[in-house]
């Protein structure tokens, strides 16, 4: 009588399913190169790094670079906006690709759904340099936007030096550019819902709004939760490149962050302690926000990412 399966060599497993294993391959290549690899180079954080003398042989200094960079005066105000825009983003960005998943999962036409998907994460692919050039052309003075603001009487406005603006202008194109790619997973939640709830509903006489709110928009909350507490997570991300192309020197002091601070103090002038020290604090304020949130949407909801 067969007491057990009989287990395979380990390697006759992997040749047996040699597939998988090389198209997991490329991604394990990339995050050991490109994101375990360089965790060696934290140590810089806490020494006075030269390239000549190396890692280990370089002078330490324990704190000394933390210390710099919260007594810099360029510090809270990079801090300041570093939250208030990923707040924004937060607030005004995340709610839309739901939205909009919900609006096309409505459509009948499946051929104008397909375009209408396409066409919306199409963006996504634009390089911010790109879309800056865009962005400059729409917004320039003799640009659609500021046309339109004149036919209605108003003074044009230069949106690109504006400090009143520019905020707003970094999270209306970066809703844009993200928007349709950030349905991709809502939709895939969404075409998971089994059948058999909707027909329930219908049963119960609810129409298609009702079925959206009390069906769909149920189903995906789990999905809807992990992908909150990932952005949470990054909050302190608000959006290097594009930042980086937007700023000047009228802009600077309102759209300034600490991705940017670090370039400049740590990159631009060869202080890479410093850029380390700053990377580290973002990467430890990040481990802390998703350990926050998971903890608390374990307790509230009931659903987590750990």
């Amino acid at each position: 009588m067969q007491t057990g399966a009989i287990k395979k060599p380990l390697g006759a497993y992997i040749w047996n399913n040699k597939a998988f294993y090389l198209m997991m391959a490329l991604p394990l290549i990339y995050y050991t190169v490109f994101c375990y690899f360089p965790m060696f180079g934290i140590v810089i954080a806490f020494k006075k790094y030269s390239a000549r003398l190396g890692f280990w042989a370089s002078e330490w200094v324990g704190l000394q670079y933390f210390r710099t960079i919260f007594s810099s005066y360029d510090f809270p105000n990079a801090m300041k906006n570093t939250v208030l825009i990923s707040l924004y983003r937060l607030a005004w960005g995340f709610p839309m690709p739901i939205i909009f998943s919900l609006l096309l999962n409505e459509i009948r036409n499946s051929k104008f759904k397909r375009v209408t998907q396409s066409i919306s994460y199409m963006p996504h692919f634009l390089s911010w340099v790109i879309i800056f050039g865009l962005v400059t052309a729409m917004l320039s003075l003799k640009g659609p936007v500021n046309s339109l603001i004149k036919f209605f009487g108003a003074e044009p406005i230069i949106f690109l030096q504006s400090t009143k603006h520019i905020r707003s202008v970094l999270v209306i194109t970066g809703i844009w550019k993200e928007l349709g790619w950030g349905t991709l997973l809502y939709l895939a939640a969404i075409a998971s819902v089994d059948m058999e709830l909707y027909e329930a509903a219908i049963m119960d006489g609810a129409g298609r709004f009702k079925q959206t709110i009390y069906v769909t928009l149920p189903a995906i909350v789990p999905t809807i939760t992990i992908l909150l507490i990932l952005n949470t997570g990054s909050i302190l991300n608000a959006g290097f490149e594009q930042i980086m192309l937007m700023t000047n020197d009228v802009n600077r002091p309102t759209i300034e962050i600490l991705d940017t601070l670090t370039y400049r103090m740590g990159i631009v002038s060869g202080n890479y302690s410093y850029g380390a020290a700053a990377g580290l604090f973002k990467s430890a304020v990040g481990m802390c926000l998703i350990l926050f949130s998971n903890a608390l949407s374990r307790r509230v909801g009931e659903t987590s990412l750990l």
